[in-house]
């Protein structure tokens, strides 16, 4: 059983901001079908360029509801560039810490933000579905190798396990084992 903290507890019982801001100035959705964690994140500017609301829905267990929770009052009151610098480490740290097997909820969260924030900088243009940078490596969660090399550099993970509590990449058939270990290693 994991070990949450009290803040942890407190943003899943209790979540701060949930629901969908209509017409919004920002509009961030991340989610991945195969784990069925879903975020998608709203925002609305005031005159002076600050989040002035924000909110949230997921699909996932407690810990990315907290995060997603925690998320939403970080931002508020920040200007965009501010936002920008929120990290998942940020996230995690102001919920007092998140077991390692759930970071990749604070990553999410991260994400989320990023997609939002392009949205209102591309004039509210939803982004055409690309294909992602990079080449895939895990097949299972289609993570690829430069989410898992960005993961390695900002998070400073150090194993196969810590790839895999930040990215979900390795936690299921394990066939990408072998290069996920060659990408630690390079970092």
């Amino acid at each position: 059983m994991w070990d949450y903290t009290d803040t942890v507890r407190d943003h899943y019982l209790n979540p701060r901001n949930a629901g969908e801001i209509e017409a919004p100035d920002g509009f961030g959705e991340i989610g991945n079908l195969s784990c069925g964690d879903a975020l998608r994140l709203t925002f609305k500017l005031d005159d002076d360029g600050k989040i002035a609301d924000i909110k949230f829905k997921t699909f996932g267990c407690g810990s990315a509801i907290a995060a997603a929770s925690m998320l939403t009052e970080l931002c508020k009151g920040k200007t965009l560039d501010e936002a920008k610098n929120i990290s998942n480490k940020d996230i995690a740290d102001a919920l007092g810490g998140l077991p390692r097997e759930k970071m990749h909820c604070s990553v999410m969260g991260q994400e989320a933000l990023q997609s939002a924030i392009k949205y209102y900088e591309s004039g509210g243009q939803k982004p055409e579905i690309t294909a992602k940078e990079g080449n895939i490596v895990c097949v299972c969660f289609n993570i690829t190798d430069v989410e898992i090399e960005k993961a390695v550099h900002e998070n400073g993970l150090k194993t196969l396990e810590d790839v895999t509590n930040f990215t979900k990449a390795g936690g299921a058939c394990g066939n990408c084992h072998e290069k996920i270990r060659k990408i630690i290693d390079i970092g």
